[in-house]
């Protein structure tokens, strides 16, 4: 009986690692089948000519566009814009966090930002473009004034609504177990909240993307991929247009599935939230 439980443990972790390997191998096909699907649709609209070829151009040629601009200067936009959303997002996740955190401990306070905070969420993160140039300047410390407020407020929003849904009976039974302060804080309210609050952080990372690129498509500092849209879209290069929204898209889907995809499903995983299929 003993030898049987421990071949069982054994085996688990092997079968576990390929089941994990095979959800991940139908997600990269799952992908590819929709990309597929949308290119073999966008080829034929090409094919049909239902618009002409400088709005709308062939796969082929969006491609071999996005190939040339790998070999100039695409990667060198790529990386300082993303040096200026890892900045922006930085800045948005302690600044909102704080706040988020005072707007928990003070109710009153918490229950005046939380309204004041919505209601600026839903401010364009273009409208604050103007804003920016007028008291900064066309200048790198413009585009992150921008990603910082689109993004914060989300933030702050996520934190003070994932610690003040935790289900009172996890903090009945602490204080039972003799838990307060910041032991409470620590090892109840963050492991309770970490699943939403990492959601929360998917959201403002995709708020922090759509407000770099209108940054920098705005507030030109002749770098960055809003640049290149930017000329893109004054030249009528549609082609180039293109590229650089399959780049930015390719990006997206990257961090999402190797960053904020991982840590949600680790922090399910640690504190027994993955659902049994």
């Amino acid at each position: 009986m003993q030898s049987e439980q421990a071949q069982e443990k054994a085996v688990n972790p092997a079968q576990k690692k390929k089941t994990g390997m095979s959800f991940d191998i139908a997600d990269v096909a799952n992908v590819a089948l929709f990309l597929a699907a949308f290119v073999g649709i966008w080829q034929l609209v090409y094919t049909v000519g239902i618009y002409p070829s400088e709005i709308l151009p062939s796969p082929a040629t969006a491609a071999t566009k996005l190939a040339e601009l790998a070999t100039s200067s695409l990667l060198i936009d790529v990386g300082i814009s993303l040096l200026r959303l890892l900045a922006g997002f930085a800045l948005s996740v302690v600044l909102g966090g704080l706040v988020g955190l005072a707007m928990v401990k003070f109710r009153g306070f918490g229950k005046t930002m939380s309204s004041f905070a919505v209601g600026l969420l839903t401010f364009p993160s273009i409208a604050w473009v103007p804003f920016a140039i007028l008291l900064i300047g066309f200048n790198d410390l413009g585009i992150l004034f921008v990603v910082v407020m689109a993004a914060v407020f989300s933030v702050m929003v996520t934190t003070y609504g994932s610690l003040r849904n935790i289900p009172p009976i996890y903090m009945r039974a602490a204080k039972n177990m003799g838990a307060n302060g910041f032991s409470l804080f620590r090892h109840v309210m963050i492991p309770a909240a970490t699943p939403a609050l990492i959601v929360g952080m998917r959201q403002a990372w995709s708020i922090a993307w759509h407000a770099l690129i209108g940054a920098e498509m705005l507030i030109t500092t002749l770098s960055g991929l809003g640049y290149v849209l930017f000329v893109g879209r004054e030249f009528n290069l549609m082609p180039q247009i293109i590229a650089v929204m399959v780049t930015i898209f390719a990006i997206g889907i990257v961090f999402d599935r190797l960053i904020f995809l991982k840590l949600e499903e680790k922090a399910r995983q640690k504190w027994g939230l993955t659902q049994q299929r």
